[in-house]
């Protein structure tokens, strides 16, 4: 990965995104994307569109999603401490001790996850639960508390940033799904300086509010009304402890993307992409996703009439904790598998099972 790649996805994994609260992110994103595209657009609730040929009648997406799991405030203490409800799949179990930003209406206000020590813990263990985790900003009071301009509705992101592992990882909170919108950009880079001319409209969509129900790709198939659809996200690798195969499946990062089978997958788009990565020595993994997806390829499928979809997963491990780990090569090879996989679409090809 080029110098300028890495720095984009360090500073855009870095910057806070959380669902419903997108903006900054999806603003450097676009900074990132616009010399690629020719034009773009961005909805009401602020998802992201760079469009390569918008004249073209035929439309394929290429689509990840922007937001990032967070928390709101929605209790304030007399006594000056914060307690929180998810927004999105936020993990109680690993919030004790973690450091926070609070989004307040001054500004960034530090906190933190307090727990009691476990020297106070003797009588009886006390295990980590949404209605007992809480904030500590510093505050005796509920008057400071709001003095520093936090209130019911602030949003609330983990302090951890973005990382390399033993020269083989990324890590970081948001990779979930932040490196999937930096994989579609470099699709975008690549078709660019390669001079790739494509017989169709290229539609590189970065959705809003994913992690609580592919609620940004919904709006997005309304706006766009394409044809196909290729979606990226993560999906766990299963090769760490505690980890059970045979109910998650053999997954590994560092063996390639995933590709995922499941009613909102369309096999012939999935023959196409599995073809397009045997002819190009792309080595990839399969998951059986059941009856649905979990991801924004689930809204994409069901939407304008029934679009042309597949999911590339990328294997990551620890998926919503603040040590999301994904490995480089992986990376490259998704960037790899939806480039080719773009200029092996034919114009207006159809893709229906019957004829």
């Amino acid at each position: 990965m080029d110098k300028k790649a890495l720095e984009f996805l360090e500073k855009y994994v870095n910057t806070a995104s959380p669902t419903g609260f997108e903006s900054p992110g999806q603003e450097m994103w676009l900074d990132y994307l616009k010399p690629h595209v020719d034009e773009y657009f961005t909805d009401n609730f602020g998802s992201a569109v760079g469009v390569i040929n918008p004249e073209a009648e035929y439309k394929v997406v290429i689509e990840a999603h922007a937001d990032e799991i967070s928390w709101f405030i929605h209790y304030i203490s007399d006594d000056g401490f914060l307690y929180v409800r998810r927004n999105g799949g936020s993990d109680h179990m690993i919030a004790p001790s973690k450091r926070v930003n609070i989004q307040g209406e001054k500004g960034v206000v530090k906190g933190v996850f307090g727990w009691p020590a476990i020297h106070t813990r003797k009588s009886k263990e006390q295990y980590p639960k949404v209605d007992n985790i809480f904030i500590d900003c510093g505050c005796t009071s509920k008057e400071e508390v709001e003095k520093l301009g936090i209130h019911v509705g602030s949003v609330v992101t983990f302090e951890d940033e973005f990382m390399e592992l033993n020269d083989r990882y990324y890590v970081g909170r948001a990779l979930d799904n932040r490196v999937g919108g930096f994989m579609i950009a470099e699709v975008a880079r690549r078709l660019k300086e390669n001079g790739d001319e494509l017989p169709f409209g290229l539609y590189v969509a970065n959705a809003v509010q994913e992690e609580i129900g592919t609620r940004g790709a919904e709006m997005l198939v309304e706006r766009i009304k394409p044809d196909v659809a290729i979606v990226t996200d993560v999906c766990h690798d299963t090769q760490t402890p505690l980890i059970n195969k045979k109910t998650e499946g053999d997954l590994a990062a560092g063996k390639g993307p995933v590709l995922s089978y499941a009613p909102a997958v369309q096999n012939n788009l999935l023959k196409l992409i599995m073809d397009t990565a045997n002819k190009n020595k792309i080595p990839f993994q399969r998951l059986a996703a059941s009856r649905f997806t979990g991801t924004d390829t689930d809204a994409f499928a069901y939407g304008n009439g029934g679009v042309v979809a597949a999911l590339i997963s990328l294997p990551l491990r620890y998926m919503h904790t603040t040590v999301e780990m994904v490995h480089k090569k992986d990376v490259e090879q998704v960037i790899d598998l939806i480039y080719h996989a773009v200029k092996s679409i034919k114009n207006k090809q159809d893709f229906r099972y019957i004829k």
